[in-house]
């Protein structure tokens, strides 16, 4: 898979761009606040319909402006795909072919698309958020029943959490029965994603593993976990593990009302990183932190391969600074020739390799981008 053609109207500080691009790394240089990762986020909420640096599509608008627009025209194992994606200030639109889709879920997973930035390094020693939005972005994409069950989930937590901080404040009264559809409810949903993410956390370790143990020289051994606030494990099927989280459920029932807040389920779990048999969130190095950021995000690109059928698209923004020139040319060797990749950097300078010599360049100043 890869993008042709991406088109920004009122994007951003893009009034109108129109830029093509080569089946190949295509490397975009430019100065701090011209533009750079304006575009890269750009090429990301295609895909996504939504940011990865702001949950307010908003911000997305030019200043002044009514809407914006991103257009691309991408070329799939199946033929050509024009997507678009629209955010106006009363919400967005995504269209596929020309054809307005009424759900995301029909959008997404049509264009994969693998982003590490510097914010990525941060995936092992940063909050557990961190983790749970990279599980539920990566999965999202290559799953629709997946994020079916986690917009279900969430909008049931949302009037869960609603409800019990009404009783709490005593803007209506406690009624057991109305607690017990609603936390019914959620359970269907919150254990269909605890199934769907022990699974996908397995496959992704089971790619991570050798790559970890190969950029580590031999001398690391990578396990990844999914650590659920709720006591359930991976080979529970779907009927145990609703009795486990019912069960959890009661007994935390009346501290919930107490704090007027649901206190256990997906929205509360975490990812466990351990390496030679130490969680390097608490006892690992940066270096070590960096190797497995890197091996989680190499794992995710055969990952998708394996279950889509074509490679995703790769997006590396700012990071190759990041990383020191042993884990980047093993971050380059491993994209060479097989996924499209951006770049964004202030200069190439101190970057040798032979992916970038023969990358194509563009130079971003102001708002505006050439082609070098």
């Amino acid at each position: 898979m890869f993008i042709k053609q991406i088109t920004l109207r009122d994007y951003r500080n893009y009034d109108h761009l129109a830029l093509n691009f080569e089946n190949k790394v295509n490397v975009i240089i430019g100065e701090n606040a011209q533009g750079k990762t304006n575009l890269m986020e750009a090429i990301y909420v295609l895909a996504m319909a939504k940011s990865h640096r702001t949950p307010k599509d908003k911000e997305l608008i030019r200043w002044d402006q009514s809407f914006a627009k991103v257009k691309g025209h991408l070329e799939n194992r199946n033929g050509p795909l024009d997507m678009e994606v629209v955010f106006s200030h009363k919400g967005k639109k995504v269209k596929l072919n020309k054809l307005e889709k009424k759900r995301l879920s029909e959008y997404i997973g049509t264009c994969n698309m693998v982003m590490f930035a510097p914010e990525d390094l941060n995936l092992v020693k940063g909050s557990p958020q961190l983790r749970r939005r990279f599980l539920d972005m990566e999965m999202g994409q290559i799953n629709s029943v997946y994020l079916y069950h986690l917009s279900q989930y969430h909008r049931v937590l949302k009037q869960r959490n609603q409800w019990l901080k009404d009783v709490l404040q005593k803007k209506q009264k406690q009624d057991n029965t109305m607690l017990d559809v609603i936390t019914d409810q959620l359970i269907q949903s919150a254990c269909q994603v605890l199934q769907k993410r022990f699974a996908f956390v397995k496959k992704l370790e089971t790619w991570a593993k050798p790559i970890h143990k190969e950029i580590s020289r031999g001398k690391e051994s990578l396990e990844v976990k999914y650590i659920p606030s709720i006591h359930v494990s991976d080979d529970m099927d779907l009927s145990t593990m609703r009795i486990v989280v019912e069960e959890e459920f009661q007994r935390l029932r009346d501290r919930e009302l107490k704090r007027g807040t649901t206190l256990a389920g997906p929205h509360r779990d975490d990812l466990q990183f351990v390496v030679n048999n130490k969680d390097i969130q608490v006892f690992g190095s940066q270096g070590q932190q960096r190797t497995t950021a890197l091996s989680i995000k190499l794992a995710e690109i055969e990952l998708i391969y394996e279950k889509m059928g074509e490679y995703p698209i790769l997006l590396l923004d700012d990071v190759l600074s990041e990383l020191d020139d042993y884990r980047q040319s093993h971050l380059l060797n491993t994209i060479q020739g097989k996924v499209q990749t951006f770049v964004t950097t202030t200069s190439v300078n101190g970057i040798h390799h032979q992916t970038l010599k023969e990358a194509q360049m563009y130079e971003v100043h102001d708002g505006k981008i050439e082609v070098k």
